[in-house]
């Protein structure tokens, strides 16, 4: 038997004991746990239940973990040839895609159209690493600090650390040392940080000079500063465990993580009990498990993705049909949040650097189809520090939807938008190239969702006081 059987065991007996009351005075007063003797089939389902509960509570806690070791390692791993719209780089190097994102560009789905991004994962277990960058001459760009947490942690860039040059010290854990003159220091608290950034581009620019300032980027250990051929040698991370098809595996992944990633103080009482089901610091043990926990386990990992799908609901609230969810750059305690974020928003920021609207049915609540026309109405363009932009985006591939006029959002970057004397305005969605096609964005024959961005957002848009467009349906 093992500890935590014991354990059950001896408790359940006790409860039995303190119980032993006459029926006359219990009859009025049923009381389940009082019932229930320790017995061999209680105990297993003790322990399963046991199993399940920390099972769901370890796979909503530790999903962005695993979430961001697999990235960091799949966005290492450059492909060849290197398509234009990618940003992969080796480890310690940083990505620019050099072109805009394309139908035909599938590293990232619902990408923008307005930005070139970044990528770089940085490993700063040794030392700090040294991230430069240019003068922008006021050209919007941001470079997110993520920690294996999925935890932003540092905004570099217009709108916190403006465009002028500027050097800054990303440094892990337990590091003691001094920085050069004139280097911001930013911690981050576990030994990797994923760098992921967006640099705006204008319609018709010379795409030779964005690509040179794109150079002038430059990360460097601190032990290469001032080295003027100092070249990035190769290096790679750790594989994670092969699980195959495990249907444990996400637990062997979350303990191969934990080897690298301290546990936050705050965090430490709930993770040691997972040691119950095998899982430490030390990584996941599945022999420890008896046959109860493990089918606790097998339940738990089937059912602990539908928690992170249900914080959405608290996390987000519906504007004018239009799903606004908040918060993603701020967690504490919301595990499930942080979860859900680590999915399907990753590399998301907080709503005063970005906003990002998003819906799936027009105003009378049918789903977004090619088989009808929309007008989107604006009663002026979104108040912004920035700029911002409408996409239309395929509901089965989440990719831009490809068009014979290659106008793949509307927005800031658009010319001559057609407006009417208050500033109103209005975008007609359709497969199909309207009479009036000067306020056109193409839609796909089939479904589609919509995500209206905006970058650097007045307090109106946060404060919903600035109403976000209506999508009605028209006749054709």
């Amino acid at each position: 038997m093992t500890s935590l059987s014991k354990r059950i065991t001896m408790s359940l007996a006790a409860a039995v004991l303190c119980s032993v009351i006459p029926a006359s005075q219990a009859k009025d007063w049923p009381d389940p746990l009082l019932e229930t003797a320790g017995t061999p089939e209680n105990v297993a389902k003790g322990n399963e239940f046991d199993a399940y509960q920390l099972g769901l509570s370890a796979y909503v806690w530790g999903y962005p973990l695993v979430r961001m070791e697999r990235v960091a390692r799949e966005y290492i791993e450059v492909p060849n040839p290197k398509p234009s719209t990618s940003y992969r780089a080796p480890l310690n190097q940083i990505g620019w895609a050099r072109d805009l994102a394309t139908p035909s560009a599938l590293d990232m789905p619902t990408a923008n159209n307005d930005t070139t991004y970044l990528s770089a994962v940085v490993d700063l277990s040794r030392e700090p690493y040294i991230l430069s960058v240019p003068d922008t001459g006021g050209r919007y760009y941001v470079v997110d600090t993520f920690n294996m947490w999925q935890e932003l942690e540092h905004y570099i860039g217009r709108r916190v650390t403006g465009t002028k040059a500027g050097r800054f010290a990303l440094v892990g854990p337990g590091w003691k040392g001094k920085l050069p003159a004139g280097v911001k220091r930013l911690d981050i608290k576990t030994s990797k940080v994923w760098l992921w950034g967006r640099m705006r581009v204008s319609p018709g620019e010379d795409m030779k000079k964005l690509h040179a300032l794109q150079d002038t980027f430059d990360l460097r250990p601190l032990s290469a500063v001032g080295k003027k051929d100092w070249k990035a040698p190769a290096a790679s991370l750790a594989p994670l465990p092969d699980i195959g098809t495990d249907p444990l595996g996400f637990y062997k992944h979350l303990g191969a993580a934990l080897k690298d990633n301290p546990i936050r103080i705050e965090d430490k009482a709930l993770a040691e009990q997972f040691a119950r089901i095998g899982l430490t610091e030390k990584g996941f043990d599945p022999s420890r498990l008896n046959e109860s926990q493990r089918k606790g386990l097998m339940r738990a990992i089937n059912d602990a993705p539908m928690i992170p799908v249900s914080a959405v609901a608290q996390a987000s609230e519906v504007r004018q049909g239009w799903n606004y969810v908040r918060g993603l750059d701020s967690f504490g305690y919301d595990y499930p949040l942080r979860a859900v974020v680590a999915g399907p928003y990753l590399g998301g920021q907080g709503e005063k650097e970005a906003v990002y609207p998003i819906r799936y049915t027009d105003q009378a609540g049918q789903p977004l189809d090619g088989a009808n026309d929309y007008v989107v109405r604006f009663s002026g363009e979104p108040p912004n520090d920035a700029f911002w932009s409408l996409t239309i985006y395929d509901a089965k591939t989440k990719m831009l939807i490809d068009n014979p006029i290659s106008r793949y959002k509307f927005g800031s970057d658009t010319q001559d938008i057609h407006k009417n004397a208050d500033g109103s305005f209005s975008v007609t969605v359709s497969p199909r190239r309207p009479a009036e096609s000067v306020n056109w964005l193409p839609s796909p024959s089939g479904g589609f969702y919509a995500m209206l961005r905006i970058y650097q957002p007045k307090d109106a848009i946060i404060s919903g006081a600035w109403k976000l467009p209506a999508m009605e349906r028209v006749s054709k």
